[in-house]
């Protein structure tokens, strides 16, 4: 369960490093690689939603 922890928290850190460069430069890096809105682009939209839930619920625990 530790290691899922882990690639929850790495997801995020990578989720806010590309959210930084939307803010900052309106370069969204997910949508450069996988094209704007696409269907793979959007499954990784949700896999991180979901890890953010995860961690939250998580650390609401402890």
């Amino acid at each position: 369960m530790k290691a899922l922890n882990w690639i929850f928290l790495i997801l995020l850190v990578i989720w806010w490093l590309n959210r930084g460069l939307v803010w900052l430069f309106d370069f969204d890096l997910v949508a450069f690689i996988f094209g704007p809105m696409s269907v793979v682009a959007r499954v990784i939209y949700v896999i991180v939603w979901v890890a953010a839930i995860r961690s939250l619920i998580i650390n609401l625990k402890d």
